[in-house]
């Protein structure tokens, strides 16, 4: 059964939906939290103006409920062990941010609440879930992260450049290759499309784009694929971008997503893939780039889009809650409706519901509408499994990429020996 999920929604279907269809089913105010208080962590950093969103936020659900909620920050890169430590302690707070990729490992731990019965209480939600999330929340056939808010990468590039030398952006990867000649002949200085070798999430668009796979699941066994044909042929077309066109650097070998961006901000790079929540940032960073940056769909290999891994964050209710039905009212207000475009506008993330998107699926922006497309039509989720975080932490895809790179193996046997290794990790009891 394959693992990676390509929404069926089309873009003008969404506007279909409307926002009060995540308002139906439980009464809010029937839910009586009076005196009683709530504590949810949250991961710092995705929203520079949480403070107020938070006040906001609290303010109404104690007016709906009567009820109090303690909001702290943690900081990403401790929440995992903060998350185990708590969940072996009991310690556990009522609700919590997780990233798209713990939800199915915590939920194996018997730390989360199914939530199913919730959303399909509220009239028309169920449906309106982006798929790409609702599939990343769910394990062994029930829902444990309410979707919250999703980011995915597209091609950013220098559209003044592209302008300059007459070039468009490109639809399929011949497309890039050919822009990235130009690019290198007329601008000497500039990397046309680094290649990253720490950077997992870059990887995949190009595996799925070939036809290819991470990994496939049968009965309970879990079959690593990037030695397929199809995978082997995206990470060589990836790969090749450094090592025969020579649009990266020696440098971008141990280059992290953060790093590929600062180069971009300094000038340096025409082409990358970027998340949706970074053009923002990116013009913070560099003024001198406001409307010099352009947005498109990752292009498949001879075409169309290819898939793009559907990042972002659910919210969970853990096994410690003492009033379940409250904290669902909480996860509810915080994910639909007015606090879901909310979030989203601060952010510069998507909502986890389709019905709070529409104002970004309609939008003109260069550099909202290429996202929004590619969220819809080409968002992936990586495999549902609590053994991929393992998968990650081994650094197995980043590993072979770095391999690749440095001319230590070619492409044959660094796939072959990073299937392996996330086969064997993947099926770890």
């Amino acid at each position: 059964m394959h693992k990676r999920i390509l929404s069926a929604v089309a873009l003008g279907a969404v506007a279909t939906l409307a926002l009060a269809g995540c308002a139906g089913g439980t009464d809010a105010a029937s839910t009586d939290g009076k005196g009683q208080e709530l504590t949810v962590w949250i991961m710092k950093g995705t929203n520079p103006d949480a403070s107020a969103f938070y006040d906001k936020v609290s303010d109404a659900f104690e007016e709906e409920t009567g009820a109090t909620v303690k909001i702290e920050e943690i900081q990403w890169a401790d929440a995992h062990d903060r998350f185990v430590t708590s969940i072996a302690g009991g310690t556990t707070p009522d609700i919590a941010e997780t990233g798209t990729t713990w939800t199915a490992e915590f939920a194996d731990a018997g730390a989360l609440l199914p939530i199913d019965e919730y959303v399909d209480a509220e009239k028309g939600l169920r449906g309106d879930l982006v798929e790409g999330l609702e599939v990343a929340g769910t394990y062994d056939g029930e829902l444990y992260g309410m979707p919250w808010y999703a980011g995915v990468r597209s091609l950013v590039y220098r559209a003044d450049v592209f302008e300059e030398l007459g070039l468009e952006a490109p639809k399929t990867w011949d497309d890039i290759v050919a822009a990235g000649e130009a690019i290198k002949a007329a601008k000497p200085d500039m990397l046309p499309f680094p290649v990253p070798g720490d950077a997992e999430f870059q990887v995949y668009p190009w595996v799925w784009g070939a036809g290819g796979e991470i990994a496939t699941k049968d009965g309970k066994t879990w079959t690593s694929e990037l030695d397929s044909k199809e995978s082997q042929a995206g990470i060589e077309f990836y790969t090749g971008l450094a090592t025969e066109h020579g649009f990266s650097s020696a440098g971008a070998t141990t280059w992290k997503e953060t790093d590929l961006r600062d180069a971009f901000t300094q000038g340096n790079v025409a082409m990358m893939l970027s998340g949706s929540w970074t053009p923002k940032s990116l013009i913070e960073a560099n003024p001198d780039l406001e409307g010099k940056i352009g947005a498109a769909v990752i292009p498949g290999e001879d075409g169309g889009i290819a898939p793009s891994v559907l990042g972002g964050s659910h919210l969970s209710v853990f096994n410690t809650t003492k009033n379940a039905d409250l904290a669902w009212e909480f996860v509810k207000l915080m994910s639909t409706g007015e606090f879901a475009e909310q979030w989203s506008n601060e952010t510069g993330y998507f909502p986890g519901v389709q019905s709070a998107m529409e104002e970004a699926l309609a939008s003109t922006d260069p550099l909202v509408a290429p996202f929004a497309e590619q969220m819809v039509d080409g968002g992936a989720s990586v495999p549902v499994t609590p053994n991929f975080g393992a998968v990650q932490a081994k650094k197995t895809t980043n590993s072979m990429i770095q391999a690749i790179l440095s001319g230590q193996k070619d492409v044959a046997t660094a796939t072959k020996d990073a299937a392996a290794e996330m086969t064997e990790l993947l099926n770890q009891k």
